[in-house]
């Protein structure tokens, strides 16, 4: 190799990358021992940018396009080496391609459950999971907070980092809009929309931009799952009553379909039938007292509330018991059991306050004798009480 040969391949006088992965975010021209001829090729093409880096220090950003590379086009490293006008010197420098395409289908999910407090089941964990899109909105703060000097650098270095922005940001979202579990669902929608503002915040950090982020399925835990799931099988039988009565039906015509070959299969037959059948007197037996335990229970309810009414002193109509005013006459009313405690109004023999649970009976520290409420000397032995 002669003298001429051994410097043109110490030159280069094109430069540009072919990008033939999918998953590679930047590529470092291969430039070492190598210095770029004064007027060389760029070629940068679309969806990439190029930054050229002299001794650590961003020299100049290319966008997509074809350039030669001379003073007017390097104006950065031109001020930096100092080059006078016209001087055409080859130059060492550090040549990086950053892909701005977008990564799509970017897989997140919950590698822990999420902890809700819910009105309906109390303490929940919820799993959720979707898909996002994103790419490279600032090169050169990519290169400043991420990949630095790295030769080459893949989305996959990455997309660990943002699964979990992307996890804490949607906790944080989902526990304050305080929906109830059932009613995520409706809510996948406003939810990604929210979450796309939201965590974009934590993208700028890396120079990255999110483009689209979806939320396909928040689910609760079995246990609730299952529970749900019984009481859809209850709503869609309807009556429980009619439903025996239909099962019941339904075993002894299986039962009168079995044709024993023998006396012992006909007699197994006739004690199923027979069993089958006071299980089905017993559900009409049921059906039938119905009527009258409710009727009871109504009576009772009847009863129970009219011991918690009392007059109105000025009109003579039934309000309930504790009422300060009368909701017919606007009557101010006396409230004759108070709460010896926190002086709550109470219903007439009440043992213990329904507001706070103090006891209503009290005794003498003395002599173990009853006293009535408000009483402030025992009229058993005279012990004051206190």
């Amino acid at each position: 190799m002669g003298l001429f040969d051994f410097v043109k391949n110490q030159l280069l006088d094109v430069i540009e990358w072919t990008d033939n992965s999918s998953n590679l975010m930047v590529y470092r021209f291969p430039t070492q021992n190598k210095e770029i001829q004064m007027g060389a090729q760029l070629t940068v093409r679309e969806s990439q940018i190029a930054i050229f880096v002299n001794e650590g220090q961003i020299a100049d950003v290319f966008t997509p396009g074809r350039y030669e590379l001379t003073t007017a086009n390097l104006p950065v490293l031109t001020k930096l080496k100092s080059w006078k006008y016209g001087f055409d010197s080859p130059f060492k420098s550090e040549v990086y391609f950053i892909n701005t395409k977008q990564f799509t289908d970017e897989k997140w999910g919950t590698a822990n459950p999420i902890m809700m407090r819910d009105a309906d089941f109390g303490m929940l964990r919820l799993r959720a999971f979707g898909i996002y899109s994103f790419k490279v909105h600032d090169a050169a703060k990519f290169l400043k907070e991420v990949f630095g000097t790295n030769g080459t650098y893949d989305k996959d270095s990455i997309t660990g980092q943002l699964k979990r922005s992307i996890v804490s940001g949607l906790t944080d979202l989902i526990a304050e809009s305080k929906i109830p579990a059932l009613d995520l669902a409706m809510m996948y929608d406003e939810f990604s929309e929210q979450a796309l503002h939201k965590l974009q915040e934590r993208f700028d950090l890396f120079g990255l931009k999110l483009i689209s982020f979806y939320i396909e399925n928040i689910s609760l835990p079995e246990e609730v799952e299952a529970v749900l799931d019984k009481r859809t099988s209850m709503g869609v039988l309807g009556d429980m009553n009619k439903y025996a009565q239909y099962q019941t039906a339904e075993a002894i015509r299986d039962a009168a379909q079995n044709e024993g070959s023998n006396f012992a299969n006909a007699g197994v037959g006739l004690g199923a039938g027979a069993a089958i059948g006071n299980m089905m007197g017993n559900a009409l037996s049921q059906k039938q007292s119905a009527p009258s335990t409710n009727q009871q229970q109504v009576v009772q309810q009847t009863q129970s509330q009219a011991s918690l009414m009392k007059k109105c002193e000025n009109c003579q109509k039934d309000i309930p018991e504790g009422s300060k005013f009368c909701s017919f006459c606007g009557h101010k009313t006396r409230v004759e059991n108070l709460c010896i405690k926190c002086q709550a109004p109470l219903a007439k023999g009440a043992k213990f306050c329904s507001e706070c649970g103090a006891k209503q009976e009290l005794t003498c520290s003395n002599c173990q004798a009853e006293l009535a409420p408000g009483s402030k000397f025992c009229l058993e032995c005279g012990t004051k009480v206190d």
